[in-house]
């Protein structure tokens, strides 16, 4: 099993995603003695944002081949101003590759080539975004992923905490709410 695991938080040790990252991983490879884990932190080590000359760099290519000899990709993703982060959204356009992880049929419509893959995104959100929330309207993180890797053929899992700027109480529970559904993730042990 090849874990790639991805962190795209500011914060540092007081990041949230970080913490729940990592217990997802920790998780899925408890029991995997052979497990390869590739780990790349886009906010210590951002990728350049998407250029035309940036394209077909080595780098670009060095990040697609990556992603895509993962079996499992484990995402710590933070909502930034109703969306992902920027570093996020870079790692994104390395791997959203026509002919690589997506294709057009001869309709025009998108046919994802990505789908052997598991995603599980560790989403934090400061306030309350989810479903029958007033804010929900606003929510642009899940709901970006969840259509970015729909689209090269991917549904992703997510494993969210909400209200880390409510107040600490709110804090606490978001985390400990979202370490209990690490708990409750499906282990696939390979044979």
């Amino acid at each position: 099993m090849t874990v790639l695991h991805i962190d795209s938080s500011i914060q540092g040790e007081n990041s949230i995603t970080r913490q729940i990252s990592a217990a997802i991983v920790e998780r899925l490879t408890a029991e995997q003695s052979g497990a390869d884990v590739r780990y790349r932190d886009l906010a210590a080590q951002p990728l350049p944002h998407l250029t035309l000359p940036g394209f077909g760099t080595d780098e670009a290519a060095a990040v697609l081949a990556e992603f895509l000899a993962a079996d499992t990709v484990v995402i710590g993703a933070p909502m930034y101003n109703f969306t992902i982060s920027t570093q996020l959204k870079a790692w994104i356009d390395h791997i959203a590759v026509a002919g690589k992880t997506f294709r057009y049929d001869e309709s025009g419509n998108a046919i994802g080539l990505a789908g052997d893959k598991r995603v599980i995104v560790a989403l934090s959100r400061g306030g309350f975004y989810g479903a029958g929330t007033p804010a929900a309207a606003v929510e642009h993180a899940e709901s970006y992923l969840r259509a970015v890797f729909g689209f090269i053929g991917i549904v992703p899992e997510f494993i969210v905490a909400e209200g880390a700027a409510v107040g600490p109480e709110h804090r606490a529970a978001g985390i400990e709410a979202a370490l209990a559904a690490v708990d409750q993730l499906e282990v696939k042990v390979a044979a």
